[in-house]
C-alpha cells in the first residue's frame, strides 16, 4: 500500500497537469493529508492529519441574498481539520469549502463572524463559491461550531481566558488564513503552485464582528491580503458595547421611559421629513447629516401614535447541529441566522397615544450622543434620527401599566462579564449599579476608560497606521448602513478620517481624500440598516455585489468611484440598480429625482466629524 507521502508525489503530480480533475479524486481525507501545510510554513502551529474529514458535495445551491448574488449547481469538498499550539493541549477546528477544480478561480477567501461568534459557517463558505475562492472559517478554539466567545471567555476561577480573547480579537483569523491560503496552494498545484501564474488572490469578507476581524487582519498582517470587503465593522468596542446602555441613561436623565412604539412615530417622522434632503422622494434617507440639522423630535410632540403588540423578540439559537448534505458526521450544518443586534426586547402591549414633550426630549437627547455632565463636551456620537431607537427599548410592567428601563444585552454583558469577569446572565441587570434609573452618562464614561485599557490590544481595533497594508498592495472596501441602529455610521466615518489623518498628515483634506481613494473606499448606504436591507426605508439599496467590485479593483485595477447597490425589499423601486457616492462625497439627486450626483457638501462633512473633546484619550 503506497505511503501518504508517496500518495501525496503522485496526487501532486497528476493535479498539476490535469486542471478538470474529477472532484472525487482529489476529496478524499487521504488526499487532503497529503496536502496539508508543512509545518515550517505554518510555525508554531501543529497541523492534525487525523482530524481531517473530506466529502464531495455535488449541485449546490446559494440563495442569492443582500450578501451575495447567489448561484447553483456548485461542486466543492467540504473539508474540515484541526491544528493546536505548540506547547499547548489546546486544539482549534478550520472548515474549508474547496471548489471543483475546473471552478477554481485562483482565490482564497477569509470570513469572520457576527455579535460574539467569530464564524459564520455555511453562510460565510457559501458567498466564497459564487467567486470560485477556496474558502474557509474558524471555530476559534471555543469547542464548537456554536460556541460563541461569551462562552468560553471566563475560565472556571472566574478569571479571563486571554488566549481565545486573543484568538477572537485577531489570532484565529489570521492562523485559518494562513493555513488555509497554503492549503489551497497545495491542493490545486501539489508541490509548486501553478494556477494563475503561481498568483493565488486572498480576500476578507465580513460584516459587524466580521468586519471587525477583517480589520484586525489589516491592522496586525500587511501582507496577508490583497483586498477585504467590510462592513459595519464593530471596531472601538469599548465604546461600541458601552453605548448600548445610552439610551437608557438617556431615558433615566430625563425620568422618562416611552413605549417602543411612542418613539417609533418619531422615527417615522423623522424618515419622512427627511426624505426629500436628497432631492428624490423615495422613502429613503440617504443624507441623514442634513437630516440631522433640519429635523428635531419636537415636531412630532401631539401626534397620534398607535401599534399592536411589539418586542417579545429573545436572543436566537446560533444553529442547529447536523452535517452538511453528503457530509460524513460531525460536520457542521448551517449555523442558525444569526441576529446581528443579539439584544433581544421586551414584550409590549399593543399601546396608543399622543407623542409628549418628554418622549421628543428623550429623542433629541439620545441622538444628540454622549456628553460629560462637568464641562459639557461630547464624549462620543449616537444614531442619526432614521435609525429606529433599538437602544431605547423599555420594558412594560402589566401590574402598573407603564414602561421602566430595559438594558441591552449586548451593553449588560459586556460590563458584568467583559469588565466585572462574572457571568452575570440575569435580564436587566448590571452589577455595581443598584438600580438602572440610577445610570448616568458620566457612569459610561468610566466604563468606556475602562475597557478601552483593559481590551486596547485585543478587541478595540482601531489602530489608524495601515502603512504595511498600504505598501503591498492591499485594496479595501468599507460599507456602512446609513440608519444602521446598532452600530452608528458615524463610527465608520471616525475611523475612516482618522486612518486620512495618520496616513497623510501632510496634505490638505482633499489631497488626502484622493490619496486615500487609491486603496481605501468608504461608502455609506442610503437607507440600510445593520448589515442588511432596512424594512423601514424599502427602496433603499444595498451592495450586493460588494465581492465583485472588490475583485475587479485588485484583479483588474478597476478601482469603484461609485459602488454598486441593488434595491431590496418590497418597495416600488425593487430590483433597480443604484450606486453609492464614495465618502465624502454625497448624493443629490437633480431632474426631478431621475439623476444622481455625488457632491462635496462642507456642511455635510462638519457633521460627521465631531471634536470628542469630551474623551480624555484620542478616539480614532
Amino acid at each position: 500500500m503506497a505511503s501518504i507521502k508517496q500518495l501525496a508525489l503522485g496526487l501532486g503530480l497528476f493535479m498539476s497537469s490535469t486542471s478538470a480533475s474529477s472532484l472525487a479524486t482529489v476529496c478524499n481525507v487521504a488526499y487532503i493529508q497529503s496536502v496539508l501545510p508543512a509545518p515550517s510554513s505554518v510555525d508554531g502551529l501543529i497541523l492534525i492529519p487525523n482530524s481531517v474529514t473530506a466529502n464531495s458535495v455535488a449541485n449546490y445551491s446559494i440563495a442569492a441574498s443582500a450578501q451575495s448574488p447567489g448561484k447553483s449547481g456548485l461542486d466543492f469538498c467540504n473539508v474540515t481539520l484541526a491544528y493546536h499550539h505548540a506547547g499547548t493541549k489546546d486544539q482549534v477546528d478550520l472548515w474549508y469549502w474547496l471548489p471543483a477544480p475546473d471552478a477554481f478561480q485562483n482565490r482564497f477567501l477569509a470570513t469572520g463572524g457576527g455579535g460574539y461568534a467569530i464564524t459564520s459557517g455555511q453562510r460565510g463558505l457559501g458567498t466564497g463559491m459564487v467567486y470560485g475562492a477556496a474558502t474557509g472559517t474558524t471555530d476559534g478554539g471555543f469547542g464548537s461550531w456554536n460556541a460563541q466567545l461569551t462562552d468560553v471567555l471566563l475560565k472556571a476561577n472566574g478569571t479571563i481566558n486571554y488566549e481565545l480573547l486573543y484568538a477572537f480579537g485577531y489570532k484565529a483569523i489570521h492562523e485559518m488564513t494562513i493555513i488555509g491560503q497554503q492549503l489551497t496552494k497545495n491542493y490545486y498545484g501539489g508541490n509548486n503552485y501553478t494556477a494563475g501564474g503561481g498568483r493565488l488572490y486572498s480576500y476578507y469578507s465580513g460584516c459587524s464582528e466580521g468586519g471587525r476581524e477583517g480589520w484586525s487582519q489589516v491592522q496586525r498582517y500587511g501582507s496577508q491580503f490583497d483586498g477585504v470587503a467590510v462592513g459595519a465593522p464593530a471596531f472601538r468596542q469599548a465604546f461600541l458595547q458601552v453605548m448600548h446602555l445610552f439610551g437608557a441613561a438617556v431615558e433615566a436623565e430625563h425620568e422618562y421611559y416611552p413605549s417602543s412604539c411612542e418613539l417609533a412615530k418619531i422615527s417615522s417622522d423623522a424618515i419622512k421629513a427627511c426624505d426629500e434632503l436628497d432631492g428624490k422622494k423615495d422613502g429613503v434617507v440617504s443624507r441623514t447629516d442634513l437630516c440631522r440639522l433640519h429635523f428635531n423630535a419636537t415636531s412630532s410632540v401631539g401626534e397620534k401614535y398607535k401599534c399592536g403588540a411589539m418586542g417579545g423578540r429573545p436572543m436566537p439559537p446560533v444553529g442547529p447541529s447536523g452535517g452538511l448534505p453528503g457530509g460524513p458526521p460531525g460536520v457542521p450544518a448551517r449555523r442558525g441566522e444569526l441576529v446581528c443586534r443579539q439584544f433581544g426586547a421586551p414584550p409590549a402591549p399593543p399601546s396608543q397615544g399622543i407623542v409628549s414633550a418628554k418622549a421628543a426630549d428623550v429623542a433629541n437627547a439620545f441622538w444628540r450622543g454622549l456628553f460629560d455632565s462637568k464641562t459639557g463636551r461630547q464624549v462620543y456620537i449616537s444614531y442619526p434620527p432614521s435609525a429606529s431607537f433599538a437602544d431605547t427599548a423599555t420594558a412594560f410592567d402589566a401590574t402598573t401599566d407603564t414602561y421602566g428601563p430595559f438594558l441591552t444585552g449586548m451593553g449588560t454583558t459586556f460590563v458584568n462579564m467583559f469588565l466585572r469577569e462574572q457571568a452575570v446572565m440575569a435580564p436587566n441587570t448590571l452589577l455595581g449599579l443598584s438600580s438602572a434609573r440610577n445610570l448616568t452618562g458620566d457612569q459610561l464614561t468610566a466604563w468606556i476608560l475602562e475597557g478601552l485599557q483593559k481590551y486596547s490590544d485585543s478587541l478595540q481595533t482601531d489602530w489608524p497606521y495601515l502603512g504595511d497594508y498600504h505598501k503591498n498592495g492591499g485594496k479595501i472596501l468599507h460599507y456602512h448602513g446609513e440608519s444602521d441602529n446598532s452600530i452608528p455610521v458615524g463610527s465608520s466615518v471616525l475611523y475612516h478620517d482618522s486612518v486620512r489623518r495618520t496616513m497623510y498628515p501632510g496634505q490638505s483634506y482633499n489631497e488626502s481624500h484622493a490619496a486615500l481613494a487609491d486603496w481605501y473606499r468608504l461608502f455609506l448606504v442610503p437607507g440600510a440598516g445593520h448589515c442588511s436591507p432596512n424594512p423601514e426605508q424599502a427602496n433603499g439599496p444595498f451592495p450586493q455585489t460588494i465581492l465583485d467590485s472588490l475583485i475587479a479593483w485588485v484583479e483588474h485595477d478597476e478601482n469603484p468611484a461609485r459602488l454598486n447597490a441593488t434595491v431590496f425589499g418590497t418597495g416600488d423601486l425593487a430590483g433597480q440598480n443604484q450606486t453609492l457616492c464614495s465618502f465624502p462625497l454625497r448624493p443629490l439627486w437633480t431632474n426631478n429625482g431621475t439623476a444622481m450626483d455625488c457632491v462635496y457638501d462642507q456642511t455635510s462633512i462638519d457633521t460627521w466629524l465631531p471634536k470628542l473633546d469630551g474623551f480624555p484619550l484620542p478616539v480614532y
